[in-house]
């Protein structure tokens, strides 16, 4: 399957955190969009990795992605090394994505930062013809590289290089967090509260996207950052 756009993420739920309403957004306008989660957040203190597993099969239904799959790699001690870069290497060249949003380059959780480099530097493996990998069939992948890698902006605040204008789709995404029951804050949860499951961190997320809208003229956006500069045909591309 080919896909416009590839979330790669450390968590589930890290891609609904930091870019849902991007994701809905390109979405309704017509861009097919998949998620590649690589670990089943397993270390989480709340709920069970099963329960998470059901829980981003209920977020990826409410944004519409057209797939979402899991690598099964080990919860906070996965390292970009070449075992762990070939099987996200696997992964874009099946989806072969024109644009790639990985996580934060640094944040809270140690596995952001290794899912941001891990990412990034599979997606420039992955167009070398000389690393070599195969489907779940066996058979022989061809080399693909995307067009573009953009971070997201997670727990920790990070200067957004662009900001994308997600008003009309703010409701949506936080509908996708809230799908995830077992981390967010649910008040007849008899859990241990983590840093995500106060009430608090909910209203960051609303207040972190007022403010990325604010700064675009807008009433809600989300933030990345890049690696290369991004360039435009046009100055009218900038409006």
């Amino acid at each position: 399957m080919k896909l416009d756009v590839l979330v790669l993420a450390a968590h589930p739920d890290d891609a609904e955190i930091s870019c849902g309403g991007t994701i809905a957004k390109h979405v309704a306008l017509g861009h097919s969009v998949g998620i590649v989660d690589f670990t089943k957040g397993e270390l989480g203190t709340r709920g069970t990795p099963e329960l998470r597993a059901e829980e981003a099969a209920d977020a990826a239904r409410i944004l519409r992605v057209s797939v979402r799959d899991n690598l099964g790699l080990k919860d906070g001690f996965f390292q970009n090394d070449p075992e762990h870069q070939l099987a996200v290497v696997k992964a874009v060249r099946k989806y072969k994505p024109d644009i790639v949003l990985a996580n934060a380059v640094y944040d809270r959780h140690i596995d952001h930062g290794k899912g941001a480099a891990l990412g990034y530097d599979a997606c420039f493996l992955s167009g070398l013809a000389k690393v070599e990998t195969v489907d779940e069939n066996g058979k022989k992948q061809a080399p693909w590289r995307p067009s573009a890698v953009y971070h997201c902006i997670q727990s920790l605040f990070i200067e957004p290089d662009f900001i994308v204008d997600i008003t009309d789709h703010f409701e949506l995404k936080m509908e996708a967090v809230r799908a995830f029951k077992s981390q967010f804050y649910d008040p007849s949860s008899s859990e241990p509260e983590t840093y995500i499951s106060s009430p608090s961190f909910l209203r960051m997320l609303e207040a972190r996207a007022v403010e990325f809208g604010h700064a675009i003229g807008t009433k809600y956006g989300e933030g990345f950052t890049v690696r290369r500069y991004p360039g435009v045909n046009s100055l009218f591309d900038l409006i």
